[in-house]
């Protein structure tokens, strides 16, 4: 994914600066050409000697930067770079980037650069969680930059916490699985993505719901978004950031979910429904608390089935849209999953077997069966659920392609 790709590796004022030397090297291990540039803090810890010569290429350092020699060198550095990484970032170099300072040479070249970008973190923890570096964190975030997160364990400081620099190792494997050279199939379409589980209301402190984490959702619409999408995500309440460069439109029940689906789809070129939706929900909803009460052990609740979503889809889709299902079973995976796939006209359906307790819900990875209407099946490895949303998005890119 690096290969034969031109890296500038920006080197900010943190005392794992000298691990940047090893990131370098695995860098270039991939096939990639690598340039860096030295911040006055990081050369405090390591010298641009050190990475002339493991890149074999100059290093732009404050000094250098104001040296005539007929080109703007910050400038024609960044026309250079096909991905920027700041590693170690510490929290003054963060700022700087956030706030869209240009005073040295690390921040200019970053302002000028065009091309991807990606921040890793290192400093002490409490400089982490002191709430400037999260409000910086953020702003880079709202900007576009993927923003890895530090690794917890011994600090310089001698106790553990998190802000610790991740290995090189470790860095080089999510800057690939990030995606950032996806090919660009999905230019000029509209992508609408489902996540999360709907909340059924029992009361004004009570609900019904499910163990869906809104992983997988949302991992797709950061990989539609990756291949050049406009990308709508229509989430469930859910622990996690929003992905960047993505409208999101919250909603809690299946009701309000079907009521934000149904008013988008038709500007839609695909419909991705991976939220995990109630099949059913109270008949009634309890305006107050409900108490428990003297004498009364058991309680009884009545339940109607919720709104069947992608049947209301089918009812009035295009023949230009793509629809695809995802089906979360604990048995009969592919009988299942094929019921599905006809009676709601999808294009495409992922059944993937919740029951396992390595994969599906709350975890990283998954292991999806894709389904399509003429019965070819196709099963991926046990993977993360960032490999298989961009397996999905592939198909759906070739679906349209197709239409």
């Amino acid at each position: 994914m690096l290969e034969d790709k031109h890296i500038t590796l920006t080197v900010g004022g943190s005392v794992a600066a000298y691990k940047a030397a090893l990131l370098a090297r695995d860098l270039q291990r991939t096939g990639a050409t690598v340039r860096v540039v030295l911040t006055a803090g990081a050369a405090k810890f390591v010298t641009a000697a050190t990475f002339a010569a493991l890149t074999k290429a100059p290093v732009l350092t404050d000094e250098s930067w104001w040296q005539a020699n007929g080109q703007i060198a910050h400038v024609e550095l960044a026309d250079w770079t096909d991905l920027a990484i700041a590693a170690p970032a510490s929290a003054n170099l963060m700022a700087q980037f956030a706030n869209g300072q240009a005073d040295d040479a690390a921040s200019a070249t970053w302002l000028a650069t065009a091309a991807p970008k990606i921040v890793v973190p290192a400093m002490n923890t409490h400089m982490w969680q002191a709430p400037a570096t999260q409000r910086n964190r953020q702003q880079l975030i709202a900007d576009g930059v993927h923003v890895l997160a530090p690794a917890t364990g011994k600090l310089a400081e001698g106790y553990s916490g998190q802000g610790r620099f991740p290995e090189p190792a470790d860095i080089v494997a999510q800057v690939e699985q990030l995606g950032v050279f996806t090919p660009q199939t999905l230019v000029g379409r509209r992508i609408l993505v489902t996540a999360g589980g709907t909340r059924e209301r029992l009361d004004p402190v009570r609900f019904l719901t499910n163990d869906s984490s809104g992983k997988m959702g949302y991992a797709v619409a950061t990989a539609a978004r990756e291949a050049g999408a406009e990308v709508t995500l229509i989430t469930a309440p859910t622990k996690l950031a929003a992905p960047a460069s993505v409208t999101v439109v919250p909603i809690q029940s299946t009701t309000d979910l079907s009521q934000a689906v149904l008013a988008r789809f038709p500007q839609a070129d695909a419909l991705v429904m991976a939220a995990a939706v109630a099949d059913f929900q109270p008949e009634v909803t309890a305006d107050q608390k409900i108490k428990k009460t003297t004498g009364n052990d058991e309680f009884i609740l009545k339940l109607k089935k919720t709104p069947d979503i992608l049947k209301q889809v089918a009812a009035i889709k295009q023949p230009h849209q793509v629809t695809v299902g995802f089906a979360a079973e604990t048995q009969n995976l592919l009988a299942n999953g094929q019921k599905k796939l006809a009676s709601k006209s999808l294009d495409l359906l992922a059944a993937n077997d919740v029951s396992r307790s390595d994969i599906g819900f709350n975890g990283d990875d998954n292991q999806v069966t894709f389904i399509l209407p003429d019965g070819v099946t196709d099963q991926t490895p046990k993977t993360s659920k960032t490999v298989i949303a961009r397996a999905l998005v592939d198909r759906v890119a070739q679906l349209l392609a197709d239409k």
